[in-house]
């Protein structure tokens, strides 16, 4: 079993204690290798906005990133910017709007993905929409020329979609129109005289003493040398949440383990960095029931089959400059007619066109996995199983790269050979031959008699039986990072007690309260971080 996420959890809070006490217990003495008034750790859709913003209101910035360039997972983004109120561009076309309507539709109680929403924190956002938006048009952000659509539940239309880049994957990394939100806005931060150092991983909080204090800094990693920077007016965590930090995200939902996936990577990684060492010093998590919260979309159902990482809505493209880290683009489902889902053991458990969150509970079930191989936690791999003749009612060409042959898809001549084949870092014990043979053959007869008396698939339409026989990987993919710190309407970072820290500023996938998927949550909150922090009398 792969675990390279997963750690001991005893020894995860026991590691993030011991850094967060060793960075600022000596905090005061130690020499900065670089200051600025507002440090800011993560260059994506919050950290961006908070670096111009914050360039505007009179402060020296400083960014640090962990990854070679920046962007985060919005590099990755569709560009989906729901913002309102009543903007220029929703004037453009017409649609009146409000502040007050726009915190009316995000508090919505029949909408479920809002329900557990912090209200403090969302009329604050809904009061920065229209400055937000306006505030990404002065910095070079371009929509693309068509009328917003309704989205989120909300009663007025709000989705605009920024238009890509360029058209080189080397400045857009995978071709997606969510290039055109960080790349401008990199390079208005860069114009502004903002400073981006970049492989430098964030590895602790320096605070005047271990208990109280202002924040004065971090301290990062370039090359495994130790750096340390000042930061005179506040450090801003936008580090992007946690989902690729397994023990951290089974938290909030214990099912999550190993074998899910994360939307991004290999690009850009959530490893929880901001959050367990503010954690460290005594800040507080907030609003954690969003996490798991059936309305929103912390868990997705897989759309491109045989691939590691099969998002609905992001498709790694060959062209792509780590193409071969990504391992293949997967096969697109077009209708989930043209196979059977199946278990770790080669059992179906679902209807598979449900596209419900009963679905998800479903493959993060038991699925087989009785607790004999010391793993009771978790659905384990889900597989596609589908024959020749499926693939050629869908169009796929079953071969890299658009698949990965290596652990996340197999072929056969035979169903028995086929289950023989599937060998996977999470798949805890092989699937048994005369298993997967008698679900096929059972599903075969469902189709015979137009009836599905299993799971209530509403008739089944295609057998499976023209050799060669395929399975793919469809395993649930792990999507928003939906809580994080607790934070006030000024994105002041708040401990256990209620109380500010001073100095510490959050915005992004790693603050809590808000659970709004997506690029708005971000750039709002990111944008009054920067203004707050800079704005800081010390």
């Amino acid at each position: 079993m792969n675990r390279r996420n997963s750690v001991n959890r005893r020894d995860f809070f026991k590691g993030a204690a011991a850094l967060g006490a060793a960075a600022t217990a000596s905090a005061a003495q130690r020499r900065f290798d670089h200051s600025a008034d507002v440090v800011i750790v993560g260059a994506g859709a919050a950290g961006l906005p908070a670096a111009i913003s914050a360039r505007d209101h009179g402060a020296s910035v400083l960014v640090i990133d962990e990854n070679h360039d920046i962007g985060g997972h919005a590099m990755l983004s569709g560009g989906r910017i729901p913002l309102g109120g009543g903007h220029s561009l929703q004037k453009k076309y017409g649609i009146a709007d409000s502040a007050d309507q726009v915190y009316l539709d995000h508090t919505n109680h029949r909408n479920p993905e809002f329900r557990y929403a912090d209200r403090d924190l969302v009329r604050a956002w809904a009061n920065e929409n229209v400055a937000t938006f306006e505030f990404l048009l002065e910095n070079g952000v371009v929509f693309e020329d068509a009328a917003p659509t309704v989205v989120n539940g909300g009663s007025v239309p709000r989705l605009f979609v920024t238009k890509r880049f360029s058209d080189d994957y080397k400045e857009t990394i995978n071709g997606r129109p969510g290039s055109g939100l960080v790349r401008h806005l990199e390079a208005k931060a860069r114009a502004k005289g903002v400073t981006f150092l970049l492989r430098h991983k964030l590895t602790g909080l320096l605070r005047e003493n271990p208990k109280s204090g202002r924040v004065l800094g971090i301290a990062a990693q370039l090359e495994g040398k130790d750096v340390n920077i000042q930061a005179k007016k506040g450090v801003i965590l936008a580090t992007g949440g946690h989902t690729s930090n397994v023990e951290f995200r089974r938290m909030f939902d214990p099912r999550l383990t190993e074998e899910y996936q994360v939307t991004g990577e290999p690009w850009s990684k959530q490893n929880a960095d901001g959050e367990i060492l503010a954690m460290a010093i005594g800040a507080s998590l907030w609003a954690t029931a969003n996490q798991p919260n059936e309305g929103g979309r912390a868990v997705t159902k897989t759309l491109h089959i045989g691939c590691r990482w099969g998002y609905q809505n992001l498709k790694w493209e060959p062209e792509s400059p780590i193409f071969a880290q990504a391992g293949a683009s997967g096969l697109t489902v077009r209708s989930f007619e043209d196979v059977i889902l199946v278990n770790q053991v080669g059992r179906r458990f679902w209807n598979e066109l449900d596209d419900s969150y009963r679905f998800l509970a479903a493959c993060l079930g038991t699925n087989g996995n009785l607790g004999n191989h010391g793993k009771a936690n978790g659905g384990g791999p889900i597989w596609a199983i589908f024959d020749s003749e499926a693939a050629k009612r869908e169009g796929w060409d079953p071969r890299p790269p658009n698949v990965d042959p290596n652990g996340w898809f197999f072929g056969g001549e035979t169903i028995g050979e086929l289950a023989a084949k599937i060998k996977n870092p999470y798949q805890l014990a092989p699937i048994p031959a005369h298993g997967l043979e008698e679900t096929v053959a059972r599903y075969n007869a469902f189709v015979d008699a137009g009836k599905d008396t299993d799971f209530g698939r509403p008739s089944p339409k295609f057998k499976i039986q023209a050799a060669p026989f395929y399975a793919a990987w469809s395993t649930p993919i792990l999507h928003d990072t939906l809580t994080g710190l607790k934070i006030n309407g000024k994105c002041q970072v708040i401990d256990v007690h209620g109380r500010v820290i001073p100095g510490l500023f959050c915005a992004g996938e790693t603050a809590g309260g808000f659970g709004l998927h997506g690029l708005p949550r971000a750039t709002v909150f990111g944008r009054i971080a920067g203004r707050e922090a800079a704005s800081e009398k010390v």
